[in-house]
Parts: structure tokens; sequence; C-alpha cells
């Protein structure tokens, strides 16, 4: 059987960059070379019941192979990579860890400072980009996990096991996932996401998530005759900025801390645009820093003459709420994890997933690691190693259905 590493290596070659400025779905023609790969590969190693419907989505059955009642379990990995940087990795490579650095190219080197764990893998095997890509292991790693571990199964009937579904997925980077997938066509009771990062990453906790956009509007004047009379758009976007709390920045924050982070601003002294992300892994908390960036507007409208206009918009909330009343998803795992010789690392994703979103929509769905790390940019890798073991997981998971 092939490899998942190698899996990944074939895929990481198509360029899947999402593209939040265009409409389609999906939102680049990337996406649709590498389902159509999948989709393939997919037939080649004995799944059936394959769809790949005029979104993008892409689904398939690895039949049960006993007559015992066992729910049905989905398998999702998603098939873009981050539009935060070029996503063709068309010259990734094998090193193999022998010190504490590893030259990329492109003037970037892996370092543990980028890579903890670089320091405890020496002689493991990985896969890295030449240094002027993101490698696409978030999470083309978790669809080269997921069809490895449908392979292993097909070639061992013998193995009993329930109905699984696949399925791979559009622009998750852009929060579009779960918008247009079908729960009653996928057909699953319960559903893991192969999105996860290091080894043994288990999660059932995400942020709950909202954007903010913000507008200002000045009166641009000659400077020479301002005084005043100028009111400055980009000077009021920056006293908004000051306002929020310098300890919420995402640099300053981890674990279940929460954040407001600008991730885009623009403008001139007559207008000034903004646009917020909100993050908080507890409902209560991030209820109330909505509540504060809008008490904060308020201040300034009646301070400048209502000349700010805020609209905030949800995108996902903590799928901990909903996944917490399906205990068997986070107990099986982790059994599963610890009968591979993995420890489990069960902690809160500091993001979302698409099962923040599929959770919410009816299909509980929690989160399985993938063996890679730094995902969005030049400095990410994947472990040869890590990654079987996701494999091994997947495997096991399936299997503890049906024996339970």
């Amino acid at each position: 059987m092939e490899r998942p590493i190698d899996r990944l290596k074939r895929y990481a070659s198509v360029d899947t960059q999402s593209n939040p400025d265009r409409d389609t779905c999906p939102s680049s023609e990337g996406q649709w070379t590498l389902a159509h790969l999948l989709e393939k590969e997919m037939a080649e190693i004995g799944l059936t019941e394959i769809s790949l419907d005029e979104n993008g989505y892409l689904f398939g059955t690895l039949p049960a192979t006993t007559d015992e009642p066992v729910p049905t379990l989905g398998f999702l990995a998603h098939l873009d990579t981050s539009p935060d940087f070029p996503g063709d990795a068309t010259t990734s490579r094998f090193v193999v860890v022998d010190g504490d650095e590893i030259e990329l190219g492109h003037g970037r080197t892996l370092t543990a400072e980028f890579f903890p764990p670089l320091l405890d893998l020496k002689g493991e095997e990985l896969l890295v980009t030449d240094g002027a890509t993101l490698l696409g292991a978030d999470d083309k790693a978790g669809i080269a996990d997921i069809l490895s571990a449908m392979e292993y199964l097909a070639q061992h009937p013998e193995i009993p096991h329930g109905k699984v579904r696949v399925g791979f997925t559009p622009d998750e980077e852009i929060g579009r996932g779960p918008h247009r997938f079908n729960i009653e066509t996928f057909g699953a009771d319960l559903a893991y996401t192969v999105d996860g990062s290091l080894l043994g990453e288990l999660n059932y906790e995400s942020f709950n998530a909202c954007d903010a956009w913000v507008e200002i509007t000045g009166e641009s004047i000659h400077p020479g005759s301002a005084k005043n009379r100028m009111i400055n758009a980009q000077q009021i976007a920056m006293e908004l900025h000051g306002m929020l709390p310098a300890q919420m920045r995402p640099e300053y924050t981890e674990n279940h801390e929460g954040f407001y982070m600008l991730s885009h601003i623009e403008g001139e002294v007559s207008r000034t645009s903004m646009e917020y992300i909100i993050r908080d892994h507890d409902r209560g908390k991030f209820e109330a820093m909505k509540e504060f960036l809008q008490n904060v507007v308020d201040f300034l409208n009646k301070k400048y003459g209502s000349r700010i206009t805020l609209k905030i918009e949800d995108s996902y909330y903590n799928m901990a709420d909903v996944i917490t009343k399906h205990p068997k998803l986070m107990e099986i795992a982790t059994t599963a994890l610890e009968a591979c010789g993995v420890t489990p690392d069960i902690s809160p994703i500091r993001g979302g997933t698409d099962g923040s979103q599929l959770s919410y929509m009816g299909l509980p769905t929690a989160n399985l690691f993938v063996g890679s790390h730094g995902a969005h940019g030049p400095y990410e890798v994947a472990v040869t190693r890590w990654m079987d073991k996701a494999r091994d997981v997947i495997v096991e998971i399936v299997k503890r259905f049906a024996e339970e």
C-alpha cells in the first residue's frame, strides 16, 4: 500500500489555494483538479457510491463488513490550502533530521523556533518545502491519511466494521466549507475531521467566532485650514483600536484565551475601513467581547457625531456544546490513540474546523491530528511516522465502533 506521506507529496503539487474574492464554489480551479484526481483514486482503492457534486464536494463509501448495527462514521478533510501563502508545492522533498536545523531554500531555515519538536526527531523522515511555498499538509495530509486508512480496510475485509463515509470539501480556509455541505446526502451519524496538527492531537473544543466590519466617515479639508474642521477617519480608527484591550491580541494569547484581531485596515482622511475577527471558547465571554466593541463604537459616535458603522456576523460556535452530548466520539478516539501507542493530546482548537459548523448542522464532528506542523507558511512540515500513526488511528477508530 502507498504511504500517506507519498500521497501527500503528490497532492501537494496541485495548487488548491482558496480565493476569498471569488464567489464560485470551489473558489479556485485547482480544487477541481485535486477533486478529480481523488475521485479516480477512491475508485481504485475500492470505495463505492462516489459522487462529486456541482459545488466540489466529493463523497464516497467504504461498505460495511458486518451486519451488526453500527453507526455510520464519516471522515472529512478539505481540498483547499490557505490563501495566505503560495500553494504550488511542486518541489517538496524528503529530508532526514540529523541536526537542529534544516535548510529549506529561498533564504529560509527550519529551526526549533518554527518547529519545536525538531529537536526530538533525529533520524525521522520529514516532507518539507523549498521555502517558497507552503506544503499544503493542511489539509492534504488529512486526505492522505483518510484514503490510506480506507485502502487498508478495503484490503482487509476480515476486519468487522460498519459503513464508513469519506468526504473532501472545498474552501474550508475561507470559512465556507460547510456552507453547501449536504448532511443528508453524506449520511453519517458521527464524524471526524482529520485536520489537526501534531501527533496525538484530538479536539472537541473550538472557538466561538465572528467577523466585524467598521466603516468610519471623516471630513477632508486642506490641512492649512483644517483647524476645528478636519475629522480624520484614520485617527478615529487608531483611537478605536487603541480602546480595545492590548493583552487580547492574538500574539499575547494562548489555550482558552480569546482575542480581537485587526485583520485588515485601509483608508484616508475621508473614509477608513477596518475588519476584525473576534474569538473566544467561552460563549458568554464571546458575547461580552462583541458587546464591548459595540460600546466602543457607541462612545466614539457620541464623541464625533455618528460617523462609525459596525456590522458583526457570527461565523461558528464552539463545537464542544454539541460533541459533549455524544461522548463516544471522544471516548473511542482516545482509546484508539492509546491502542496505537500514541499519547492523546486533548486540547482546544485555537481556530475552527469544518466540524465547528457541521456539529451545529446536525453532524457531531470531532477533530483528529494529521501529522504535520506549521500550516499556512513556508515552514510547514509533515512527519512520515506521524502520518502513518494517523492512518492507524483512523483504522482503529473504525474497528472499535464496530466492537462496541
